[in-house]
This record gives C-alpha cells, structure tokens and sequence, in this order.
C-alpha cells in the first residue's frame, strides 16, 4: 500500500525545517542503508519524532517525501508554446539532463536506490513503487508537456510521447546509474555531466528533429 504524504514535487511546498530533515534522513540512508530509524532521523536532524510522524506519518512516508525530494531536484522549466524555438527546447532538454545525472550519480540517490532495489518483490514495504511512482514516472510526467510542445510547434516529430521521453532518458542515463549501484567508480564531474547532458540532448534531437523544407514547411 501506497502511503499518503504531502506532494513535494515543488521544493516551495516544503518549509526550510522539512528541508533540512529529509537532508538528514538522506544522509542517514548513505551511512546506515536499511537501519534507517526514525529515531535516528530525529536525533540528526535535532527533532522529535512525533514532528516526523506528524510531517510523513510513518517511516515508509518519510522515505516517500526523501524520493520526492530528491526528484524534486530535477527541474522542469516551463516552456512558452507559442514562442518555443529550437534553442529555447535545446536548452530545456539539457537542464533536464544535467539535473538528472547529477541526481542519480549523488551518494544520496545511489543509497536510496539501492535500498529500494533490495526491497523490491520482499513483501517488506513497497518503496520500490514508491522510487518508481515518485521518480522515473514523476519526472516523465514533468518532461512530456515538453515534448508535445516541441511537436507542436514542429521542432521534434514522433507518434507517442511516453516513448520519445524513454528515448531521450536512456540516451541520458546510458549504463551510468546500473554502474553506480554495482559500486563502480564513474567519474561525473560538473563538466562530465554537462557533456554528456549536450551529447544526449542532441541525439535525441537527430533522432526526432522534425524535418523541414527551406521556408520551414514539414517535409515528410
């Protein structure tokens, strides 16, 4: 069963306070994994536990709002359709990349991830739907307006978004984030992840740039 908390997809529905303990509860999770406690959240992040369970209601609800916290780390930006070109595109599909590799490959995603990844198919709690519900399916929802403004406006053509965002995500993510939960050492500096961010961006791009005629008519 799905636990109920507060939707953290917008940072700004959380106050500084709430901030500042899912940061701990995150930094928990790198250090202890699985033990996570919220008597031990509530020791780091100098609060009572009866804050906690008034803020996520349990210890499944806490790890729900940490997974919407971090996704909440990828942004969106909101696109005019109207005046959407293909640099104002380019620039938003890249911001997304970099967003997300950066996530992923932080120490606080590789140790939530992994603790989902072992908890799936247990019967233990069902975290692992809920890294999927609040995460990759999240950030799909976040991203496919965008596409489909991009096919309005003829810059990108394709039949089905949800398979032009699956596209795009793994030109991005590649083995990066399947490398980093087996513990291998990928080297992701800022100017790493910007690189690859461009690159993905403008695969994807060449995959499904809508194809124009010299007055910028769709030719085929």
């Amino acid at each position: 069963m799905l636990h109920s908390v507060p939707d953290i997809d917008d940072s700004e529905a959380l106050t500084e306070r709430q901030q500042a303990v899912l940061d701990a509860a995150l930094r928990l999770l790198v250090e202890e994994g699985d033990n996570l406690t919220m008597t031990a959240v509530a020791r780091r992040a100098s609060c009572s536990k009866e804050t906690l369970y008034k803020w996520f209601g349990d210890r499944d609800g806490l790890l729900t709002a940490t997974v919407q916290w971090q996704a909440s780390k990828v942004r969106v930006a909101a696109v005019d359709r109207d005046r959407l070109d293909l640099a104002s595109l380019t620039a938003t599909l890249e911001r997304f990349a970099f967003d997300w590799l950066k996530v992923i490959s932080s120490d606080t995603s590789i140790a939530l991830n992994r603790v989902a990844v072992g908890h799936a198919g247990s019967g233990k709690d069902d975290l692992g739907a809920v890294v999927l519900q609040n995460g990759r399916f999240a950030l799909a929802g976040r991203l496919k307006p965008v596409l489909e403004a991009g096919r309005q406006a003829e810059l990108v053509d394709f039949e089905d978004a949800e398979t032009a965002f699956r596209t795009f995500f793994g030109l991005v993510g590649r083995d990066v984030q399947i490398r980093l939960l087996l513990g291998d050492r990928v080297e992701l500096t800022e100017a790493t992840i910007g690189g690859d961010a461009r690159r993905a961006t403008q695969q994807f791009l060449a995959l499904f740039g809508a194809k124009t005629g010299p007055q910028g008519l769709r030719t085929g």
